[in-house]
């Protein structure tokens, strides 16, 4: 699986810039289920961010795509520190000692889980990484995006908008 999503991430990387080519929208579905372990090994639901609107990325550390959108999602995480969003990183069939590699590198404040066996990643239906998954408050798949983009910005920033408008509205 590790080598299918690496020659998926070398053709979105090859395909140009770092923007994507945009979202595809989906009729409020109710997401998979999702159950990994962070880094302190607790184990994670998408119940723990019931309530938020939550940006879920599939990502890994040899994927150039991933690592370069990773900054702005950082940018994101503190631009919203606010409000009830929750940027996640799921990091797709990797060992732990790959993942803590990477991280020794850049700093992240959100909270990365780890699928070391690839099981959430079939479970989604992840071809490509990146891939990423915007939930509304109530957990349903509301956008996703094949690719990277810049988090903070464009048209990533007003789905995002739109999605914590939804909450303040309830």
């Amino acid at each position: 699986m590790k080598r299918l999503l690496m020659l998926c991430a070398m053709g979105l990387g090859l395909a140009g810039a770092v923007q994507a080519a945009g979202f595809e929208t989906r009729a409020a579905t109710p997401a998979p289920a999702l159950k990994a372990l962070d880094l302190k090994g607790a184990t994670r639901t998408l119940a723990d961010y019931r309530g938020k609107v939550v940006v879920l990325n599939f990502w890994a550390s040899w994927c150039p795509p991933c690592l370069r959108e990773m900054p702005s999602m950082e940018r994101l995480r503190v631009k919203m520190a606010r409000r009830p969003l929750a940027v996640v990183a799921l990091d797709s069939a990797e060992t732990r000692e790959e993942v803590d590699a990477f991280l020794s590198r850049m700093t992240l404040g959100f909270p990365i889980l780890l699928d070391p066996d690839g099981s959430n990643t079939k479970r989604w239906k992840v071809f490509a990484l990146p891939t990423t998954f915007l939930l509304d408050a109530e957990g349903r798949v509301r956008h996703v995006l094949t690719g990277p983009t810049e988090w903070d910005e464009g048209e990533a920033l007003v789905l995002i908008e739109s999605l914590l408008a939804e909450v303040s509205t309830r």
